[in-house]
């Protein structure tokens, strides 16, 4: 689904989208939306593997940085932020929506969970997010905006979420705390909170499909969320009319969560 620009607002504003998998990723929601509303996009892929996906979507959206971004390797944060600096000599949104975990320790139940397990979970779906927020702030010069995926088993128990409650928690957390240190900079930093949507990352979760079918039910809204629901939030977000926002977890979820 596409929507008509009437207006630009984004024109020459620069975003790096980070966790695009395919086009059912979040990311790439957020990527479309500022890209329909004029932004120039720098887009990462994860592997080699996710490159054969991720590659057309990055010349549909006309993208002129593409580069490989695997959230384990500390090389490749560098390699992409250098890529920005000499290209576009700045930047203005930073979009994270990268989270992992071991498959056993997600499937396990938290009292299983290892050590290691839940230490690489912390690393690639919270740290990751600092690492990143780290070196975007330098280039954010006339301020910006940080977006970061959590999800509502970060404040209430989801059954089957497991380990990645904690670990969005700390996100969350952490984006908070991000939005103090950068706010003087003028640089806002959101934790953005999906509604369950149909993505790779979610079809690690067990009896997710029955997640899916009580979050339509129990949404005042009556309808589950898109990618593009997502996208938009993130790029009003962005605009100058949501200048006085920062540190706010933004629900999209149709307003399940303020449901008992």
């Amino acid at each position: 689904m596409t929507h008509p620009v009437r207006s630009p607002i984004l024109k020459d504003v620069k975003a790096l989208v980070c966790g695009i998998a395919n086009e059912y990723s979040i990311a790439y929601g957020c990527a479309k939306a500022f890209h329909e509303l004029g932004a120039n996009l720098a887009i990462t892929y994860a592997s080699e593997k996710a490159k054969g996906y991720v590659e057309p979507l990055a010349r549909q959206l006309e993208a002129p940085i593409f580069l490989p971004l695997d959230a384990s390797n500390p090389g490749d944060f560098e390699a992409v932020f250098a890529r920005i600096e000499k290209e576009w000599g700045g930047l203005d949104v930073l979009v994270h929506s990268i989270a992992w975990a071991p498959k056993d320790d997600l499937q396990g139940g938290l009292l299983n969970c290892s050590a290691e397990g839940f230490a690489q979970a912390m690393d690639i779906s919270c740290h990751s997010f600092i690492r990143m927020a780290r070196m975007a702030a330098p280039l954010m010069k006339d301020g910006g905006s940080m977006f970061t995926m959590s999800y509502h088993g970060a404040n209430k128990v989801v059954p089957n979420y497991n380990v990645m409650g904690p670990v969005k928690a700390a996100l969350e957390a952490s984006a908070r705390y991000l939005a103090y240190e950068l706010g003087p900079k003028g640089i806002r930093v959101h934790p953005v909170s999906p509604g369950p949507l149909k993505t790779r990352a979610a079809s690690g979760l067990k009896d997710f499909d029955q997640l899916l079918t009580e979050a339509a039910e129990r949404a005042p809204l009556g309808e589950l969320v898109d990618i593009m629901d997502v996208g938009f939030t993130c790029a009003f977000l962005a605009t100058p009319y949501a200048r006085r926002l920062s540190g706010e977890t933004i629900y999209v979820d149709g307003g399940v969560h303020i449901m008992a």
